[in-house]
């Protein structure tokens, strides 16, 4: 067959690259190729559910713009066809006196992005969530929210097949050569190729010349599940987050039907889809990803073996749950028993540093593009990071003329 457009990933980015480019060209021919037997199956839908506000990023990253309007875009989708949404807001609290110093930059960068954040007294905070716990003060982000992205995800692709696209389940990517991408089920010519392949964006892209540089690390992220019922927190509580990382840090979520989580982990993965015991365990893989993971913790601009070492002790769940209690009041270890399913978190790293890439990255070229760096919080992103994927296919095909 042939296509105008070929999509390969069906996640939440891969959709809504789709939509948008429907949108922009409503009579091409547009296919969505997924490898698995349903859309999102990966981090689309195995994510916290929570809608970012975007103020801890600088304001010269894409992160910061994206994530304002994205909040605001899937807020409306949300409202627009009555899907569950919980605009409960955020805390971010300080441990000590030594992190106040982090929430004024946290505040800083929320009024240079334009996003609404409040800077409260601890009495304050206590009215909005009464069991927290902080040193004098803290934040209120009143646009943080959370959905289930399950529901958000089975909405979208409604939407993408009503428009006319394509999404073929169960096909997975296998080769590109000369405008021909080869697939577990035939063949497509192609008039042009956008890779939004997640955990495995990086192989993909190696194949149409891309991806010299960078490679994807996986990290599994866990979250403990309170058997308090629901309503037993009023607002998700965040920590003070170290900058330099990805990373957010253990904290309180509250789910979209009132329950709470605490989490998640990030813990180095050993292949890239390590969700349980050996399932696609991978040799290769594994032999790739620790030489990655040996180079960050002998060359990395930043403290890996302290990062991977921090991030391996939250496995012990009382520990987790201790760490969690210096945010909260009435936090015990009996509440936080049950493990919520597995997700894997695709850390793009530069081989030139090493370091871990923070922002969004694309490479392309004509004939395709490849979304190497969705990191979180991509979810959140997802419709105008589309828009911005257009856009530089748009200056590709432009250039080669």
């Amino acid at each position: 067959m042939t296509t105008d457009y070929l999509v390969i990933g069906g996640g939440v980015i891969g959709l809504s690259v789709a939509r948008e480019l429907k949108h922009r060209h409503p009579a091409a021919h547009i296919v969505v190729l997924e490898k698995e037997t349903r859309c999102g199956a990966h981090a689309s839908t195995r994510n916290s559910g929570v809608l970012h506000a975007g103020f801890y990023y600088t304001a010269d990253s894409l992160k910061a713009r994206f994530t304002r309007d994205g909040n605001r875009r899937l807020t409306e989708f949300c409202e627009e066809r009555n899907l569950a949404i919980r605009k409960c807001g955020k805390l971010v609290v300080a441990k000590s006196e030594a992190e106040l110093e982090g929430l004024d930059e946290l505040l800083r960068r929320a009024e240079v992005n334009g996003v609404p954040l409040e800077s409260i007294t601890e009495a304050e905070a206590r009215k909005i969530e009464p069991r927290v716990r902080t040193w004098g003060r803290a934040l209120f982000s009143p646009a943080t929210s959370t959905v289930d992205p399950a529901e958000v995800m089975r909405a979208l692709e409604r939407e993408v097949v009503d428009a006319g696209i394509e999404v073929r389940c169960g096909e997975g990517f296998v080769n590109w050569r000369n405008g021909v991408v080869t697939t577990e089920r035939g063949s497509i010519e192609c008039g042009y190729v956008i890779n939004s392949a997640g955990l495995h964006a990086d192989s993909v892209a190696r194949q149409f010349g891309f991806s010299q540089h960078y490679r994807i690390l996986p990290f599994k992220g866990l979250y403990l599940y309170s058997n308090e019922p629901a309503g037993a927190f009023q607002t998700h509580i965040y920590p003070v987050p170290d900058l330099k990382q990805p990373f957010l840090g253990v904290h309180f979520t509250v789910t979209v039907d009132g329950r709470a989580k605490i989490g998640p982990t990030a813990i180095p993965a050993f292949w890239r889809e390590q969700y349980r015991g050996l399932d696609n365990f991978r040799m290769q893989e594994v032999a790739d990803i620790c030489l990655r993971q040996l180079s960050l913790a002998l060359h990395a601009d930043f403290d890996f073996r302290r990062l991977a070492l921090e991030e391996m002790k939250k496995q012990y769940a009382p520990y987790m749950v201790r760490q969690a209690a210096r945010m909260a009041r009435g936090v015990r270890p009996s509440q936080y028993k049950n493990w919520g399913a597995p997700g894997i978190r695709a850390q793009l790293v530069d081989l030139r540093g090493p370091s871990l890439v923070m922002d969004f990255l694309l490479e392309g070229d004509a004939r395709s593009l490849h979304i190497l760096n969705a990191v979180s919080p991509g979810f959140t992103c997802s419709f105008p990071f589309a828009e911005h994927v257009c856009d530089r296919i748009g200056q590709y095909r432009a250039e080669s003329k």
